[in-house]
């Protein structure tokens, strides 16, 4: 039973090395696509979608900004990086 254990505990290690290496890639992309108009669809919860054009506005290491376009208030909004991951934010170019 001990052995199984451990087996278990290397196999989630392995799931958390290809989950930071999806976080890293995740970050790389947005980062390059900072100040590039988007189409984005983002899920607000009880079947609730929003879509609407921004640019990404700044990237931190946990989170990135965005502003929405095409509103005469300026809207900025903050998302984690893994919100993208997880299908919450969708961005298309």
């Amino acid at each position: 039973m001990l052995l199984h254990k451990k087996a278990l505990f290397f196999c989630q290690g392995a799931t958390m090395k290809r989950n930071l290496n999806a976080l890293n890639e995740v970050k790389q992309r947005i980062a390059s696509l900072k100040g590039v108009t988007l189409q984005m669809s983002i899920n607000r919860g009880r079947k609730r979608f929003e879509d609407l054009v921004a640019t990404i506005d700044n990237v931190y290491p946990s989170v990135f900004t965005i502003k929405q376009l095409g509103t005469e208030k300026e809207n900025l909004q903050t998302f984690s990086y893994f919100d993208v991951i997880s299908g919450d934010v969708i961005i298309q170019k």
